[in-house]
Order: structure tokens, then C-alpha cells, then sequence
């Protein structure tokens, strides 16, 4: 047996990777910070009970499972952090106003996600409660693209969609969960013929409006004009369709950079968000890097159903993309006792210097580091030289 070997899709992160990955968790972190987010750090393990609650099918799927033998009740190893953070800010802040919060840790999935190489992310994320208006969702768009930008990535491709769109349609209708799921399949798909077949017990309007989805997608102007068109007129879909050309509008301003469009029939996540949603591309990655959007209800089965909206990524794969960060200039030291040279040395590393002791004639192999001076003893002092 090779014990070095690890479970399909886990993998380790080395030194050079590492580092790039910790300078943006610091650089990011540090910038919600300056919007007045708070972070907190949820348990990695929780009961399953609470740690599915408000979500969906998918996320049962993607947790593991295991036994408490405290307790005999069943655990769930974490696959999201939202829900975690709904409940600090339902159960234990308590907080009657606006609340930011903010977050990075580790998640596992039980299966591999499509068009994910990893099993194990490290998530990254904000999120603001209670405010239900549209300013909300265009801090969280705005700030995920200030993200991106540390990272340095800064030609970005946003989708918007409305869950909003997809209730108002349905309003009325006695669909179930399984109904649900497979009319969620058939939108995401924009299978036409299967949808067709699936929609004839619905009343024709409804129908109709179900099949012009799947071609609503394109620039922001040309579905939003479309959609009022051939969508019924009802309070939510006209609701959402205001709130989506608002946001459009706001982003668009923010740079040249942003690519908008919008697709009405992307309703990943549909039972879990409950207005606008959206998904964030970049050049090199086929899947989104980024996820986001307002899900009122996660909540609501810890005793406070509060507006929150906010947005998740992989921190590991924004490092991957992040250009490769230049080796940092050190210092090559004698590994020797010597009082004046230990002084020498803390000096150097107290103004931010880094300093590597190594034995005469030993090599320093690091990913890291460009060794570019050395210290050297001229008299009864040490100097730093260029090597």
C-alpha cells in the first residue's frame, strides 16, 4: 500500500501555491474589512439537521456523513458554508440591522462537482443580512469584482437571473418537489422538446412562458425588452425584471471590463435563492469562479427569516488563475551561535527581511525564495552583500 497516496480528486497544496493562495486570502479578507464585514468561523462539522437546512437536494448529495458517538446523532462534514452563516447571524448575533459578514474556510463534497477537479475547497465569501432591497445585491456583485481584480482578473463575464421570474410563472401551481427538480433540469438544459412534453398540464400561458426562458439569454437591453414582451404580466416576474435592470445598469457603470448578460432560464440553485442570482466567468475556466445571489429563506428554520445576499468562490482555483507571484528576495545567513549574528538577523527580520540559515556548503532548495545576498562578517560586524 502507498501511504503517500490520497483519495481521488484531494490533493495536496505546495509551498509556492500555498503562499499565493494565504497573500489573497489576507489581501481579500482585508478588503471586506474596509467595506465593514466581520468574518467568522464556523465548525467544519455540524449535525446534518442543521447544516442542510434552507437548501436543497444537491447539498444533501454533496455532504458526508458520518456518526457522533457523543451524541448517536448523525454529523455532516460541511459542503457550504452559507447555511453555517445564516444561522450565526439568526441564532447567535441576533442582530436587529444590517449585518456583514464574511468568511473563509475549508468545505469537502462527497462527489466531485461538474467541472471541478477537487473534492476539497477552500471557500471564501461575504454576505450582507438584513436589507432586502436591490442596493444589497449591487454591493455584493460590486465587491465579488473587486475580488476578482486583487486576484488580478480583470475581464469578467456576469450573469444575472431572478428566481423571481420562475415564481411568478408558477404562481398557482401545485408542483412538487420532484416537479420542481425536473423542471429545474429541463430549464438549466433548455431541452425545448422534453419541456414541451413536461409543461402540457400546466395552463398554456404558463407553458408558453416556461418555453420563451430558455431563449431569453443575451445582452441585458435585448432580454429585458424581450422578456416584458413575452412574459404574462404578474407582480413578481415585473418585480424581478426592474430589480435585474437596476443592477445591470449599476454594474455596467462600475468598468469597462464587465461583460453583462443575462439568462433567465439559469436557475441553479433556484430552491435555495429566492431573488436575483448571479454567476461570474473568466478567461481559462469553463465554470463559474464565482456564485452568488439572495436567498431570504436560509434563515428562516433557525427562528429569523432575514433578507441576506452574498456570493461564494474557491479560493484555490482564484489562486490558480492569479497570476504567478515573483520569488521573494532573501538572505543567506551561517547556520552558527553568534550572538552579534543572531542580533544581525532578528534586525533584518523585524523590518520584513527574510532571512534563511543554512550550513556551509549546503544548497537552499525552495520554491519561494531567490537567494540574492548572504551575510557576511567583515570585522566584528555582519553585512549584507549581493551574492
Amino acid at each position: 500500500m502507498n501511504r503517500w497516496l490520497l483519495p481521488e480528486d484531494i490533493a495536496d497544496v505546495l509551498p509556492a501555491e500555498a503562499r499565493k493562495v494565504e497573500t489573497l486570502r489576507r489581501a481579500i479578507l482585508d478588503l471586506y474589512q474596509s467595506y465593514g464585514y466581520e468574518l467568522v468561523a464556523p465548525p467544519i462539522l455540524e449535525f446534518l439537521d442543521s447544516l442542510l437546512t434552507g437548501t436543497g437536494s444537491d447539498l444533501n448529495l454533496q455532504t458526508f456523513k458520518l456518526v457522533d458517538q457523543l451524541s448517536g446523532r448523525t454529523l455532516g462534514l460541511r459542503a457550504d458554508m452559507t447555511p453555517q452563516v445564516a444561522r450565526i447571524d439568526a441564532h447567535l448575533l441576533n442582530r436587529e440591522g444590517v449585518t456583514r459578514l464574511c468568511y473563509a474556510g475549508s468545505v469537502a463534497h462527497a462527489r466531485t462537482p461538474v467541472g471541478s477537479s477537487a473534492r476539497e475547497e477552500l471557500q471564501l465569501g461575504a454576505e450582507i443580512y438584513g436589507c432586502a432591497s436591490w442596493e444589497a445585491d449591487f454591493e455584493a456583485v460590486s465587491l465579488l469584482l473587486q475580488t476578482l481584480s486583487v486576484a488580478g482578473l480583470s475581464k469578467v463575464y456576469l450573469d444575472l437571473s431572478h428566481a423571481g421570474v420562475l415564481a411568478g410563472i408558477l404562481d398557482g401551481q401545485a408542483l412538487d418537489k420532484g416537479d420542481i427538480e425536473i423542471l429545474y433540469g429541463l430549464l438549466q438544459s433548455k431541452d425545448r422538446p422534453r419541456l414541451a412534453i413536461w409543461a402540457k398540464s400546466l395552463p398554456v400561458k404558463s407553458a408558453q412562458a416556461l418555453m420563451a426562458l430558455t431563449e431569453l439569454n443575451g445582452p441585458c437591453a435585448q432580454v429585458l425588452a424581450s422578456a416584458k414582451q413575452s412574459l404574462p404580466k404578474h407582480q413578481l416576474i415585473d418585480e424581478a425584471l426592474a430589480h435585474l435592470e437596476k443592477l445591470a445598469a449599476a454594474t455596467a457603470a462600475l468598468s469597462s471590463d464587465i461583460e453583462l448578460s443575462i439568462d433567465l432560464a439559469d436557475l441553479r440553485g433556484y430552491q435555495y435563492h429566492s431573488g436575483v442570482m448571479f454567476a461570474a466567468y473568466v478567461d481559462k475556466l469553463p465554470q463559474p469562479i464565482a456564485r452568488g445571489g439572495r436567498y431570504d429563506h436560509v434563515g428562516q428554520a433557525f427562528g429569523r427569516s432575514r433578507p441576506a445576499t452574498g456570493f461564494s468562490m474557491d479560493l484555490l482555483t482564484l489562486a490558480n488563475l492569479a497570476p504567478v507571484a515573483k520569488r521573494r528576495p532573501a538572505i543567506v545567513a551561517p547556520w552558527i551561535v553568534d550572538a552579534g549574528l543572531a542580533s544581525k538577523i532578528a534586525e533584518l527580520r523585524n523590518v520584513g527581511e527574510v532571512v534563511i540559515q543554512a550550513m556551509a556548503g549546503d544548497a537552499i532548495e525552495t520554491a519561494e525564495y531567490l537567494c540574492d545576498r548572504e551575510l557576511v562578517k567583515q570585522g566584528s560586524s555582519w553585512e549584507v552583500k549581493k551574492k
